[in-house]
């Protein structure tokens, strides 16, 4: 054999120890990305272009592909750096207060935004249906009212945060959390079971609506999912 032929395969080998070091015996590199790979970004249910004119296509895919994927991977990273192992993201949650700031932050906005690309659909027709427009105007009086409540607890949230309809000792309830907080979580100053949400963040809206966070409120509640907030609402 050569000594060029040495060198390269002496290299060769040389990578494969270290990288293999970097391994436990019985751990592959495929099993590796798999066990810090706990979370995934769920598929958009619909195109971009989808929930115009009221949300435009170039906000949905930044929003989706940047921000959110964003959200998951660091979410992966923190869990693995930290040796987090949890059944679900509710359940990570719930238990928030025990991990550090990274998880909190990227648990709550890859839960938030999960949740809030359900809760849309293109051609909504701003009314809701079944079981829950009941709970709604045994709750709050009318859906006019509800409607005016949300839209205040979105408008008023300062900075960066979310608006919520959640489900509350057999109740409807209304309020706002910020940044990326959520009523699941153990430290929030609000909880109940989300099952409508809107994001507030301007990266939600900054590109259509500049400042003008109402109008975009106001666009939104023509994209509504009712059947998904009933779906929620009925479910256990």
């Amino acid at each position: 054999m050569d000594r060029r032929n040495f060198l390269k395969k002496s290299g060769l080998a040389t990578a494969g120890l270290v990288v293999a070091s970097q391994l436990s015996p019985v751990e592959s590199l495929a099993e590796k990305i798999e066990n810090e790979t706990q979370f995934v970004l769920p598929k958009l249910p619909y195109d971009f272009k989808a929930l115009e004119p009221h949300i435009d296509a170039l906000t949905m895919e930044i929003h989706y592909t940047r921000h959110h994927k964003a959200y998951v991977d660091n979410l992966n990273k923190a869990c693995a750096d930290n040796k987090i192992k949890v059944g679900s993201i509710e359940e990570l949650l719930s238990n928030i207060s025990k991990y550090p700031a990274a998880v909190r932050n990227n648990g709550g906005g890859h839960y938030n935004h999960s949740l809030f690309w359900k809760l849309m659909q293109a051609n909504g027709d701003g009314l809701p249906k079944g079981p829950v427009f009941e709970a709604i105007n045994n709750s709050f009086g009318s859906f006019d009212a509800m409607k005016l409540k949300f839209s205040e607890a979105a408008k008023s949230r300062f900075g960066s945060g979310w608006a919520w309809l959640v489900v509350r000792d057999g109740k409807l309830d209304i309020g706002s959390t910020p940044n990326q907080d959520n009523p699941l979580m153990d430290i929030s100053e609000f909880k109940g079971k989300p099952i409508l949400a809107l994001d507030v963040w301007e990266h939600a809206y900054y590109l259509k609506y500049q400042n003008k966070r109402v109008d975009y409120i106001t666009a939104w509640f023509n994209t509504i999912n009712w059947e998904m907030v009933n779906e929620l609402y009925t479910s256990k």
